[in-house]
């Protein structure tokens, strides 16, 4: 259950040594405030939005539809930040980072939430000495209302170590992390995990924001069925050259399919982002596909095509 309360005796709670922020007051960062702690949860404040008071305060309808009333601070230190979360758009996190990086402790350990693929390369490129780890999530997350987080339905969370200083912290996070009740497991092939998920992504995400539709509603359309056997063959193209195990174009369809049918009343991330006139994360999905394709001399004409159609709807999306 989402925790409202702050401990007002912390070393009787046996969380005096947790200290997390988020980084990121978006639908998922919202999501994991309300689970974890109060005590040892807040936010930190981005330059270009400084808060206008000292704490966040929203709702949450959990998964099972009951309402609660969330107060986390705005964080103005980081010296004692034992986690940091970023949950920012994949587009938005490098330059986040920057900002703040320096008043975390070294040892901090820093798990990236970001959709698709390329930033958290970006990150542990820029920072190699800092212990990175990557998150992938199933936690179903949408925010109708600048005030109002839905937990639109439960899933799993996978963390795994980018950089070698993180490497022996994953037992760690994943205590700090298991206190929200919300299920996280250790993943020591993240990279993997995180292709698996930019995979059924790519298959979802684009065709629900063109069509401005459920995630279920493209399993019946023409532009879905005339595109997922070709776009399916590009991404299992690609997953073999980047020297991953291989997967069928068959397999990866049947992951896209059963995917949309499970969350089938849905709205993705991205057909949220283009309803609320957000830039969305289609050069971290379909255009990471295409991108990476065109490096390795491979063609993906469909992810192309969807990354275009995507951008056409919002031009001013362009990174």
């Amino acid at each position: 259950m989402p925790s409202s309360r702050t401990s007002s005796n912390p070393s009787q709670s046996g969380l005096e040594d947790d200290r997390i922020a988020i980084l990121g007051a978006g639908a998922l960062g919202r999501l994991w405030a309300a689970y974890l702690p109060a005590g040892t949860t807040g936010f930190v404040p981005r330059n270009a939005s400084a808060p206008s008071s000292f704490k966040l305060n929203y709702h949450l309808e959990d998964d099972n539809g009951r309402e609660h009333a969330i107060v986390r601070p705005w964080l103005t230190g980081l010296s004692g930040t034992t986690l940091l979360l970023a949950t920012t758009k994949a587009g938005d996190t490098l330059d986040a980072l920057a900002d703040i990086i320096d008043q975390l402790p070294d040892t901090c350990p820093i798990v990236l939430f970001q959709n698709g693929l390329g930033s958290q390369q970006a990150v542990a490129e820029r920072w190699p000495w800092r212990p990175i780890l990557a998150a992938s999530t199933t936690e179903a997350a949408n925010r109708p209302a600048p005030d109002r987080v839905v937990h639109a339905a439960r899933g799993h969370t996978w963390v795994g170590a980018l950089t070698d200083s993180a490497a022996g912290l994953t037992a760690t996070v994943i205590r700090q992390l298991s206190r929200s009740g919300l299920e996280v497991r250790g993943e020591a092939r993240i990279l993997e995990r995180l292709w698996g998920k930019l995979a059924v992504n790519a298959g979802i995400n684009p065709f629900t924001a063109i069509l401005d539709c459920r995630n279920g509603d493209i399993l019946e359309s023409s532009l879905f069925l005339d595109h997922i056997d070709a776009l399916c063959e590009e991404l299992a193209r690609l997953i073999t050259a980047e020297g991953l195990p291989a997967h069928s174009p068959r397999e990866l369809r049947d992951d896209i399919e059963r995917v949309a049918r499970n969350t089938s009343a849905n709205t993705s991330s991205m057909r949220g982002d283009f309803q609320g006139g957000r830039a969305t994360e289609i050069d971290y999905i379909n255009g990471h596909v295409a991108r990476r394709s065109r490096e390795l001399g491979l063609d993906a004409p469909v992810n192309q095509m969807l990354t275009d159609r995507v951008k056409a709807l919002a031009p001013h999306q362009d990174l």
